[in-house]
């Protein structure tokens, strides 16, 4: 259940352990990354036909009341900006229309490819004036929860009137939490991915596709 006491959605793509992905040259990749990465996992065409049908779930789940759109940076900007022009085309075109509004909260929880353990919020501004509002949260990518679980412990202390989350990405980890987003994108399996805003030290949020970093990738991008 959800956080306003509603059930999940679970339409989404599960990628299996075993997927094969996309060989890098049947796409277009960035030539200064062709020796860094392994595969195309998910392509950048299957993320924007993916974020259309999200847009449509969030759309009819929420009221006329609308919601404030929260953005986890710096690996949400893309989805964010992606969702919210399908949604914005929605409210144009779907027969009713949801308000919509923007806000930004930015979190640090990795070194290198590994969790540092600790959640760092970083410029987060007053958040008092979502008190008694729709929020939805929207992250690039969960894995053990534990980053979301901080994000909702902040939220939570304002009492917005509901909360909700979607992430593009869900990974299966033997040491998640078990949460999981209200909307998910793909569920993927543990492995470091990379790509569509998505970063490895800063490096790869240029890619249009998700895709997985190979050991030359990481050593060659690994923080001093």
């Amino acid at each position: 259940m959800s956080a306003d006491g509603k059930t999940r959605r679970t339409n989404f793509i599960t990628l299996p352990d075993d997927t094969p992905g996309y060989r890098l040259d049947a796409f277009c990749v960035p030539k200064n990354y062709e020796e860094d990465l392994s595969r195309v996992i998910i392509p950048g065409g299957l993320i924007k036909d993916r974020i259309e049908r999200l847009a449509r779930d969030i759309v009819e789940d929420f009221d006329e009341d609308g919601f404030v759109a929260l953005c986890v940076l710096k690996g949400a900007y893309k989805f964010f900006a992606d969702l919210l022009d399908d949604i914005k085309g929605l409210n144009r075109n779907f027969g009713r229309s949801v308000p919509l509004a923007v806000d930004f909260i930015r979190l640090k929880s990795f070194v290198d490819d590994q969790s540092s353990g600790q959640i760092e919020v970083i410029g987060r501004d007053n958040l008092k004036h979502l008190k008694g509002k729709n929020v939805l949260v929207v992250e690039d990518i969960i894995g053990t929860g534990k980053t979301m679980q901080k994000i909702l412990a902040l939220l939570q202390n304002v009492k917005p009137k509901c909360i909700k989350v979607a992430s593009m990405l869900l990974m299966r980890m033997s040491t998640g939490s078990g949460y999981k987003p209200d909307y998910t994108g793909f569920e993927t399996p543990d492995i470091f991915i990379v790509g569509y805003a998505s970063d490895y030290n800063e490096y790869f949020r240029d890619l249009n596709h998700v895709c997985e970093v190979n050991e030359a990738g990481k050593k060659k991008y690994a923080s001093n």
